[in-house]
């Protein structure tokens, strides 16, 4: 899928946030396939008419299957910056995510143990620690429903390898669309209905608040979810 400008949600000097599209990696894998920073790259090289390689650092990464705000360092003092507010929890972000089950409680907040198997590329969740495990903390609460669907707004409180995924399937609400998690049946373009929908931080160099709120693709459930809570104005958990 090619970039183009409308993509962008927020850049000046030192950043630049990108609302992802589910088809899209950010980093380069074992497909071989052109990755975001690398298409983001050739775009602002053409853009700005950048004569040399334009530097653009990768802050965090999205599943290439999940949609929305992913964050790019344009220079290496924002990236640095980032790196630490990023282990010290300092960027914040709120998931919208859509499930076929409701949830035992329509607001939650989950602890578990994730364990990653790297053959399968796939993290197991457990109640009590297990050997390689690592903990995972999220809040979830209930935004809106349709009649065969529930959408989640969930806000991580660790950043752990398929965190919402596995810690949603352990109560019984796989994300639409997605098998490896227990989901019945994928979405026809290999999506699965999990989008980055808001960042919220201080900006590394300018040190100003930034709240980045990115629109989910364009697509029937996810537009009647957005129109429906634009009507209801319920968006206090973007």
């Amino acid at each position: 899928m090619p970039v183009t400008g409308k993509e962008i949600l927020y850049e000046d000097n030192h950043l630049l946030i990108f609302n992802k599209q589910p088809s899209q990696i950010v980093q380069g894998d074992k497909t071989g396939d052109i990755p975001l920073s690398e298409l983001l790259k050739e775009f602002i090289k053409e853009r700005d008419k950048k004569p040399g390689n334009v530097f653009l650092g990768v802050v965090h990464r999205l599943d290439r299957p999940v949609s929305g705000a992913v964050i790019f360092s344009k220079t290496g003092k924002a990236l640095s910056r980032l790196n630490n507010m990023l282990k010290n929890g300092e960027i914040h972000k709120t998931y919208w995510v859509v499930v076929k089950n409701r949830p035992p409680e329509d607001k939650g907040h989950l602890v578990n143990f994730l364990r990653r198997d790297e053959k399968k590329n796939k993290s197991f969740a457990y109640d009590k620690p297990v050997i390689d495990s690592q903990k995972a903390e999220l809040t979830y609460e209930l935004l809106a429903f349709s009649q065969n669907y529930y959408l989640l707004g969930v806000n991580l409180l660790t950043g752990r390898h398929h965190q919402i995924r596995a810690q949603l399937a352990k109560i019984g609400c796989p994300v639409k669309g997605d098998l490896k998690y227990g989901f019945d049946r994928s979405n026809p373009d290999g999506s699965i209905h999990l989008h980055a929908r808001k960042l919220e931080l201080i900006h590394p160099v300018k040190k100003e608040n930034l709240i980045i709120v990115a629109p989910p693709p364009l697509e029937p459930l996810w537009n009647y979810f957005l129109s429906n809570l634009q009507h209801e104005k319920k968006e206090s958990f973007q």
